[in-house]
């Protein structure tokens, strides 16, 4: 279709009309560059939202008790459950599609000593779970594990700010702090994978084991909340109407009550952002996509009256013997080179953009809350050229085929 003479004839006719073909190409050209760029930041800003999940586990579900609202076999209304460590055990025990579950006492703010370095710090009892499901790395040493659980051992692991104000720049491995009068040795350093204005108090954090807490504080087998994960191929969904209705037999609560075990469920969370994020891509594509409509109509409008002049040769090569389809073909292959190249200069354009802003982003450490990385991905960068091929093909199809209509004995009396 596009052999040497066909692109001399194209070459030929934008030379012939510099203007009018610039101004047509900047039509598909803005349109292009409109949506890569439109689908880059959309992207950025999906990017940043996930982010905020960080690394924790989508398929989990964040439990805690709530003050009943309905009585229920003598108790009244109003009543608060306590969650108890048998109660994780219970959960274990009778809900198989339950991978980890990681509970969390904390007393309060308490007083944190090495030597005579202190500072209050918010003392959390856990389990070893709790890691593998929230968002947290360790940066030294270890976090809790079973054995610390078993033997009750005193150890602790401290978050990231809490070890650099005790220690400073002084390894902490294997030092005691004094937590209330007793000591505890530091066994790790933990902090959040992001650090958000909900994760600070991770940073100023004491952990240590949960069944210490109770032997050493005497705080009972209590439990503040617990979060538990789906076992791979199950949806937290699927087991939240099970450990709410466990807990709630357990604890005397009405099973119609909406209250009495309180939480909320990441997953439907995750998952309504998901689906939000999709909505936002299919009104970026369509927006997109409809400023390009408007440089292809701009060219089906050029391409009309590029036929309308050539009436007398396209004439004159019908009555040389040119088919209706050669004609097309020589519409059509003008058509698709505008559209072709000018897109292909705006999908450049707008790569190149998108990846300007990440660039400056990373150089200047820009990390803004809900917007990171934006990019254009491959997907969108090949839907685009096959954009180009169909929009150039649609904007030459009407005036193509008007010109194969073309009457050679009229056209050669055209002036």
């Amino acid at each position: 279709m596009l052999d040497r003479d066909t692109w001399q004839e194209i070459l030929g006719t934008i030379r012939k009309h510099k203007l009018r073909t610039a101004l047509t190409a900047l039509g598909v050209f803005w349109g292009i560059f409109m949506l890569v760029f439109v689908l880059g930041m959309g992207k950025g800003l999906e990017n940043g939202v996930f982010r905020g999940f960080g690394d924790r586990a989508k398929n989990v579900m964040y439990v805690w008790p709530e003050r009943t609202s309905q009585p229920y076999r003598g108790f009244q209304p109003g009543r608060r459950p306590q969650l108890r460590l048998e109660d994780i055990t219970a959960i274990r025990q009778n809900i198989p599609e339950v991978q980890f579950i990681a509970p969390r006492l904390s007393i309060g703010s308490q007083p944190v000593y090495y030597k005579d370095i202190g500072d209050s710090y918010e003392i959390r009892g856990e389990l070893q779970d709790m890691i593998r499901i929230e968002a947290l790395k360790l940066h030294q040493g270890r976090y809790i594990n079973e054995l610390d659980i078993e033997n009750s051992r005193k150890v602790a692991v401290l978050g990231e700010r809490t070890a650099e104000v005790l220690f400073g720049e002084k390894g902490c491995i294997g030092q005691y702090i004094r937590i209330k009068g007793v000591e505890f040795r530091v066994v790790g350093v933990f902090g959040p994978m992001q650090v958000k204005p909900w994760t600070e108090r991770d940073m100023e954090a004491v952990v240590i084991p949960l069944t210490a807490m109770y032997r050493t504080f005497g705080t009972g087998e209590r439990v503040d909340y617990f979060i538990c994960s789906a076992a791979p191929d199950v949806q937290v969904s699927t087991i939240e109407p099970k450990v709410r209705a466990l807990l709630k037999k357990r604890h005397h609560v009405a099973p119609d009550d909406p209250q009495g075990i309180g939480g909320f469920n990441l997953e439907a969370e995750y998952q309504s952002i998901v689906n939000l994020f999709g909505g936002i891509r299919a009104f970026l594509w369509f927006v997109g996509i409809g400023t390009l409509l408007a440089g292809i109509v701009g060219v089906s409008n050029i391409m009309l009256i590029t036929v309308k002049e050539r009436t007398k040769e396209i004439g004159i090569r019908k009555a040389m013997g040119a088919t209706p389809r050669s004609v097309v073909n020589m519409v059509l292959a003008e058509s698709i080179a505008i559209t072709s190249v000018s897109g292909y200069l705006g999908l450049i354009a707008g790569t190149f953009i998108i990846g300007g802003i990440n660039y400056l982003m990373i150089s200047n450490n820009l990390e803004p809350d809900n917007f990171y990385n934006p990019q254009v991905n491959f997907s969108v960068g090949m839907g685009a050229i096959l954009l180009l091929i169909l929009a150039g093909a649609a904007a030459g199809f009407i005036p193509a085929m008007q010109a194969a209509r073309v009457n050679p004995v009229v056209a050669l009396r055209d002036e």
